[in-house]
């Protein structure tokens, strides 16, 4: 029997802030799939970040999406016809899916999941792309080191939460900035020493002081905007800034990122500032899978999730991350594994 597949499109480019009706939901047959492809039901859908530079009109690292096109992401899914050796209906992968519900994808591309290593959403977590983006820019580009100051902002979302628990396995001091009390009092939970609520603070970079009094060595920057701004005001010596996310700017993508200009700063501290993108290391994705997995059975890391349910939700759960209304990493459930004949 043809299997209906629902989709989510892109309706236009957003100018400035996305909105909901950025994309449009579409409906019509299943793929079938090729030689050599599994076709995969999803089951849970990534909402993350990285997705508002993929709907900019602006050069980006890797192809944008187009009008007309399905959005782009990755899903746990169920294998509901196999047409490649050593995959049978019933498998559990991770996958390039886009918003939709079913797809065709190469088995060559597909990540084989294993329920007895995590429960279905961390592999969209620190078993996901999440996991290596938080450990290889603070391990490889931010250097840390015992005794380090490291602050992390977005600290209670996906790649936050495990980047300030890998700081602080690694002996370092870790300092959340994130928007709300309740975000703050989750890093507290997990490990973080201190921190800041953003919008209950009127000066940044006073609060920053506060909090980081010999100043930070390493900043892990998942925003942009204003907080890095603030940072700038409070580097050691010998700072590491990376920047790995510019969330703060989903309403501005396509104008220029104009603020104050902190040379001098950079100068005197003989700070560095570095940009990381997580492919740049997908040779080493194994080592970092296998020591988070270590962690993470040991109780030394921790994840939380904000699950909305429904397929039909997607662009809302998007704008959900957009606007910082998630706690932990934000994913959708499409559907349970066990019912994708």
């Amino acid at each position: 029997m043809a299997k209906n597949n629902r989709q989510w499109r892109l309706a236009a480019h957003p100018d400035g802030m996305p909105r909901e009706d950025n994309w449009t939901l579409t409906e019509g047959a299943a793929p079938e799939p090729g030689n050599g492809e599994l076709l995969v039901r999803s089951l849970y859908v990534d909402v993350a970040p990285y997705m508002r530079g993929r709907i900019s009109r602006q050069q980006n690292y890797t192809s944008g999406v187009s009008v007309g096109e399905v959005m782009t992401a990755a899903s746990v899914a169920e294998v509901v016809e196999s047409n490649a050796e050593g995959y049978q209906a019933g498998d559990l992968v991770v996958a390039t899916t886009g918003w939709q519900e079913y797809a065709a994808v190469p088995a060559g591309t597909a990540r084989r999941v294993d329920p007895k290593v995590a429960d279905l959403p961390h592999w969209l977590d620190f078993l996901g792309t999440n996991g290596p983006t938080a450990y290889f820019a603070l391990i490889e580009t931010g250097r840390i080191k015992p005794g380090d100051t490291v602050v992390i902002s977005a600290a209670a979302g996906s790649v936050g939460q495990i980047a300030g628990q890998i700081a602080k396995i690694c002996g370092c001091r870790a300092i959340a900035i994130t928007s709300t009390e309740e975000k703050l009092a989750w890093c507290r939970e997990i490990g973080y020493d201190d921190g800041i609520a953003y919008r209950n603070e009127p000066d940044l970079a006073a609060a920053i002081a506060r909090v980081c009094p010999d100043g930070v060595d390493v900043y892990y920057d998942n925003t942009a905007g204003p907080i890095l701004d603030a940072i700038f005001q409070n580097l050691a010596t010998h700072a590491r800034i990376v920047v790995v996310g510019t969330i703060s700017l989903a309403d501005r993508f396509e104008q220029p990122d104009i603020g104050p200009r902190f040379m001098r700063k950079i100068l005197v501290s003989r700070a560095r500032v570095e940009g990381f993108l997580a492919g740049d290391y997908g040779l080493r994705f194994d080592e970092a899978y296998r020591r988070l997995a270590a962690w993470q059975k040991s109780g030394a890391l921790k994840s939380k999730f904000d699950i909305v349910d429904g397929f039909e939700n997607l662009p809302a759960a998007f704008m959900r991350l957009l606007t910082s209304k998630n706690l932990g990493k934000q994913v959708v459930r499409v559907a349970e594994p066990g019912h994708a004949g």
